[in-house]
């Protein structure tokens, strides 16, 4: 039977972190936080003064964002932050950077615009990028509606910055349910790693690929699969290229590690963390793989890996180890120690790379004309690879790397068979200039 949520509004002095969040503060280290970011380019420059307005307006309707994290004796928990800030910054050439979480008077969001551009950053232990794009979406409608664009709604990710959360918005969506009546084993063999020239110290390379919706929708119909298997598997070919030009003695399994958001299979509002981790790839220890191979791998392992009854065994599998009675009275800093190693010794080691795509991007109708498009960016990588997101908005389509390795191999060989398919990519990038590219480059 899973939790009934009653609808009446309840504001908290503190928030325990949801099962996800557990996790990210936990790695923290000097050159590494778990920080992502979500971007909207407007059609008009920003005026910082109107933005910041909004952000003060926008940010108490999101509790969870609107906090601090705090350090107890068995685990740390999010409270109620009323210093000054955030306040809205100019945009740095790297994004992502680490926060610290006694720094920035302990708010872990940003906010940073640029000539159009206005981007959102949060630590992951607040929420995912579906949380993060309803703050986004809603600091977006107020700073339009400040400008003297009234005609903008409420809607979808757009919130009544007037009302107050629902339970349900907060609550930590993992633990209603995780109830399956068994815990799938989860066994995963040491992926291929990408090798490659560490950059500086908080250095992230950005490329961005932008390009028509309905042009990339054509080509992944003609392989018989959607946008999203479509661009696994172009990432999956580029990391089999990859691998093969740096004449390894031993080949190993080339893998993605994909987040699910686990809203699209049980009925949610909370705007906390509510993904899960799959692993499409391929073995070229087997054999030599074509594309349209490739393509035909991923699409039958979407089929099979995506669906509730394995869903909902995942999250009793994570749930069951926090509810260990042993590990409950375990004190926080071996906590810390324990799953740091086994991430970086195990978890980090099942992928080649990171891809999300968040999908075709819905606003209130009034805010449509203001909006060019939106971007997403994963962050700074736990280790040297790179990390691919994705997003639309009408018509357009931008593919989102972040890597901190100065080698863009990869990136080179995905856009370069998009191109081969047909598909016109226009390349923007924090360390160049903005270009088409070509099947020669």
């Amino acid at each position: 039977m899973e939790k009934h949520i009653p609808k009446k509004s309840v504001r908290k002095s503190w928030y325990k972190l949801d099962l996800s969040a557990i996790v990210y503060p936990t790695l923290q280290r000097r050159d590494f936080s778990s920080v992502y970011r979500l971007s909207v380019v407007l059609k008009e420059e920003i005026k910082p003064q109107i933005l910041q307005q909004a952000l003060d307006m926008t940010l108490p309707r999101f509790p969870t964002y609107k906090a601090a994290i705090r350090k107890g004796l068995f685990w740390r928990y999010l409270e109620p932050n009323n210093r000054p800030g955030p306040y809205v910054l100019q945009d740095v050439k790297n994004p992502c950077q680490p926060m610290y979480f006694k720094a920035n008077n302990r708010y872990l969001v940003r906010v940073y615009y640029y000539k159009n551009r206005i981007s959102f950053e949060a630590h992951h232990s607040l929420g995912d990028g579906t949380g993060g794009m309803c703050v986004l979406e809603t600091m977006v409608a107020t700073y339009l509606r400040l400008l003297g664009h009234d005609e903008i709604e409420n809607g979808g990710f757009v919130l009544d910055i007037n009302g107050d959360p629902e339970p349900e918005e907060l609550e930590d969506a993992y633990m209603r349910y995780a109830n399956a009546k068994v815990c799938p084993p989860r066994l995963q063999e040491k992926a291929y790693r990408v090798r490659g020239t560490a950059e500086p110290f908080y250095t992230l390379n950005i490329i961005d690929g932008i390009m028509s919706v309905s042009e990339v929708l054509a080509v992944a119909k003609r392989y018989h699969c959607t946008i999203t298997e479509y661009l696994n598997a172009v990432l999956l070919q580029a990391l089999l290229t990859k691998q093969l030009e740096e004449n390894h003695r031993k080949l190993r399994p080339v893998k993605i590690a994909m987040p699910v958001n686990l809203r699209r299979f049980f009925p949610s509002n909370t705007l906390r963390n509510f993904i899960t981790m799959i692993y499409p790839g391929v073995d070229p220890r087997l054999g030599e793989y074509t594309f349209e191979e490739i393509v035909t791998q991923v699409h039958n392992y979407m089929r099979y890996h995506v669906n509730e009854k394995l869903l909902r065994g995942d999250i009793t599998t994570n749930a069951r180890t926090q509810s260990n009675p042993f590990i409950r009275v375990v004190p926080l800093f071996i906590k810390d120690v324990v799953v740091r190693s086994f991430y970086a010794s195990v978890q980090d080691r099942n992928s080649s790379a990171g891809l999300t795509n968040m999908g075709a991007l819905q606003v209130p109708e009034g805010m449509q004309k203001y909006i060019e498009r939106f971007d997403i960016y994963m962050g700074q990588p736990f280790s040297r690879r790179t990390n691919c997101a994705i997003i639309s908005f009408q018509d357009v389509l931008t593919i989102n790397f972040a890597s901190s390795i100065a080698e863009a191999d990869v990136e080179k060989y995905f856009f370069r068979k998009l191109v081969q398919d047909g598909i016109h990519v226009k390349i923007e990038s924090n360390r160049g200039k903005s270009e088409p590219v070509s099947e020669t480059k």
